[in-house]
C-alpha cells in the first residue's frame, strides 16, 4: 500500500483484465497524446516486455509508469510513460510513483542502472531522485527531452 490510501499494482500487460488495460492505455493516450497536442505512435510494442506499475484509489486509476528490464550486459532497466491522472494531479502523486517505480526497478533488477527519457522542463524533479543527465537537450515529438540515469551507487541513497 502506498501512501495516501493508494496501492500500487505491478504486473506484466498479460495479467490486466482487458477493462483495466484499456483505463492504462486510455489514460497514456490522453495526457500524452491529446493534452500535449503530440500525434505519436503510443502503442509502440514495447508494452509486452515490460512492466506496469499502477497507483491505484480503490479501483480508480490514479497514476501508472512502464518498467522495461534492462538488454544485455550492463544495460540499465528504463522507467517510461510516467502519467499521472489529469483528476489526481496537485496531490504529489509523481513523487510517490517515481519511489514506486525506482523500488520496483531495484527489486526487480538489482544492480542495474535506471534510465529515463524525460521531458526537459522536469529535469530538476528526476534530479531530486538521483538521476543525472546524460545526453544534450534534442527534440522527441516535437517535446524537448534529456536522457538521464541514476547509478547504480544511487540507489541506495533515496
Amino acid at each position: 500500500m502506498a501512501s495516501d490510501g493508494y496501492r500500487v499494482d505491478v504486473r506484466g500487460m498479460d495479467a490486466f483484465s482487458p477493462r483495466d488495460l484499456y483505463a492504462m492505455l486510455r489514460l497514456r493516450v490522453d495526457v500524452f497524446v491529446v493534452e500535449q497536442k503530440c500525434p505519436y505512435p503510443e502503442l509502440d510494442g514495447k508494452d509486452g516486455e515490460a512492466l506496469h506499475l499502477r497507483l491505484l484509489q480503490g479501483d480508480a486509476l490514479v497514476a501508472s509508469a512502464r518498467l522495461r528490464p534492462p538488454h544485455g550486459g550492463m544495460d540499465a532497466a528504463r522507467i517510461g510513460r510516467v502519467v499521472v491522472s489529469p483528476a489526481h494531479r496537485g496531490q504529489r502523486l509523481g513523487e510517490t510513483l517515481m519511489a514506486e517505480a525506482i523500488a520496483a526497478c531495484e527489486t526487480r533488477f538489482p544492480g542495474r542502472p535506471i534510465a529515463l527519457s524525460a521531458q526537459s522542463h522536469l529535469q530538476r524533479f528526476y534530479e531530486s531522485f538521483g538521476f543525472l543527465p546524460v545526453s544534450g537537450e534534442y527534440l522527441e515529438d516535437g517535446i524537448p527531452h534529456v536522457d538521464m540515469q541514476r547509478p547504480v551507487t544511487a540507489q541506495t541513497s533515496r
